[in-house]
């Protein structure tokens, strides 16, 4: 069957492994089931070893299923890999973890963010790395568990304990330890990595109080890392020769390589990034300033819009509120009423991100009366996704001085019959849900055919052709009125 290239893509609900014909052609992909664990209300944590485990099973079924169809396990030439991306891990020289993975969704970091904020330490900190101080990036994280599990900060003191993000954990299991490595994308998640240097920043980890704390290599996300046999999964070593952060691999396979390209994930939570070429950007509004991606010598930065509560909105509404058994069911009860009757809904259900970066908000329902139904609240809830993607690209439209005509969107909720077109009227532009059932893997796997030579560069990437469903916004006075009585909301909370 030709060339076949691996990608690698590890979430949070689950590990992914989809192999990819260089035009894009999915010949296989399996998934297994990652489990997250809740020790305390607002902390997410995760199994490392399974986390591992998980992706050298669903890469084995993969590889399994496309040999039923005929193909060879010697069609497959490289590997890519993206992650979810603020997650990190801390382990010793052996590869054995030294405690659970914290989940980018944990929150135990607000004490140390609030005394950060109080320290005057945000105008530095978003200078040298981009970011906000908040306790979605890993940084505060790691901080607080120095200041709270002794061993753990003994261990980095002594200079014993190595640091990675899903990526690098990866890299290094899957290749014994010869490699360790991230690439530029997930490091300008940790709070570690200076945006203009695109290097580690020593003074940064003296912020955090994280000095000694062993950090690996950086590379652009096209690269040779490594290679690894995947635990004999394959006969000879295949090379690693992309490594991305899930939403920049995204923006990636969806083509967002010149300026004012934009796309939208749309899954638990939601990322949204702006591509915005090869000058770092500035935003006064909210954004985080961030790399987009890099290959060779190129890297492309990008604004970036998160939204923390998205699908998540649904699952809510569907096992805590029991309004629904399936979420596709969500879609036919928002659009059995023809408005939200007045009911408005916040999902701060783990804080608000971009652009009011309120961590510690809780979620609000508002506007319930006797004839509120249930499917009032369900629409509110789907509304709330539009309404807060709406909100990021306002502001990224203030600070790039782009107005967007299109936004690409993947994930999940593409195949909401009510959010899309929703999205649209609200937007006042056109929606295109990207008919890349597998946005992020495809993104790894093009940066990972271009690091292994597949392909002569990013013009012939940009090339290749895919489809999308165009929703494009129909004129309805009432879609505004709405968002601009839900923002008032907001601002009130």
């Amino acid at each position: 069957m030709g060339q076949v290239i691996l990608a690698i893509d590890q979430g949070t609900s689950g590990s992914k492994a989809v192999l990819f014909s260089p035009q894009g052609k999915i010949h296989s992909k399996a998934t297994a089931v990652l489990n997250s664990a809740y020790p305390a209300s607002g902390y997410v944590e995760q199994d490392p070893e399974e986390i591992y485990t998980t992706v050298l099973q669903a890469t084995g079924d993969a590889v399994t299923a496309y040999e039923k169809q005929g193909g060879q396990r010697e069609d497959i030439v490289c590997c890519g890999i993206s992650n979810q991306r603020e997650t990190f891990l801390l382990w010793d020289a052996e590869g054995r973890p030294l405690r659970p993975a914290v989940v980018w969704q944990c929150k135990r970091s607000v004490p140390v963010c609030e005394r950060l904020q109080r320290e005057g330490a945000a105008a530095e900190l978003k200078q040298r790395t981009g970011l906000m101080v908040d306790p979605y990036f890993s940084g505060t994280k790691l901080t607080w568990i120095i200041e709270n599990e002794p061993e753990i900060a003994t261990a980095i003191g002594r200079g014993e304990v190595l640091f990675g993000t899903v990526d690098t954990w990866l890299l290094y299991r899957l290749t014994g330890g010869d490699a360790y490595a991230s690439d530029y994308t997930n490091a300008s998640r940790t709070l570690f990595m200076n945006l203009d240097t695109l290097e580690w920043d020593p003074a940064m980890l003296q912020m955090l109080a994280v000095e000694g704390l062993r950090l690996p290599q950086l590379n652009s996300s096209s690269a040779r890392f490594g290679e690894s046999s995947f635990q004999g999964t394959f006969a000879r070593p295949i090379p690693i020769t992309a490594m991305i952060g899930d939403s920049h691999a995204a923006a990636f396979g969806e083509r967002c390589v010149r300026p004012g390209t934009a796309k939208a994930t749309l899954g638990t939570g939601s990322s949204i990034l702006m591509n915005t070429g090869p000058q770092r950007p500035v935003s006064e509004h909210g954004m985080v300033e961030t790399v987009c991606w890099s290959a060779g010598d190129r890297v492309d930065y990008a604004l970036e819009g998160i939204i923390v509560s998205c699908g998540s909105t649904i699952t809510w509404l569907r096992d805590q509120m029991g309004l629904f058994r399936e979420s596709h069911e969500s879609d036919a009860l928002a659009e059995s009423v023809p408005d939200n009757g007045g009911v408005y809904l916040v999902p701060a259900f783990a804080g608000l991100g971009a652009p009011y970066w309120k961590m510690d908000q809780t979620a609000v329902v508002s506007g319930l009366t006797f004839a509120t139904g249930k499917a009032h609240v369900v629409r509110a809830g789907l509304e709330s996704i539009a309404y807060q993607v709406k909100d990021v690209v306002d502001a990224m439209e203030l600070d790039s001085g782009i107005a967007l005509s299109r936004l690409q969107i993947d994930g999940g909720l593409t195949k909401s019959s009510f959010v899309m077109p929703h999205l649209a009227n609200v937007l006042e532009v056109p929606v295109a849900a990207i008919e890349l059932t597998e946005a992020s893997a495809f993104g790894a796997a093009l940066l990972a055919g271009l690091g292994a030579g597949i392909y002569s560069g990013i013009d012939e990437i940009a090339a290749i052709p895919y489809t999308s469903i165009d929703y494009h916004p129909q004129k309805q006075t009432g879609v505004q009125k709405e968002y601009q009585m839900w923002k008032k909301m907001v601002r009130t909370l």
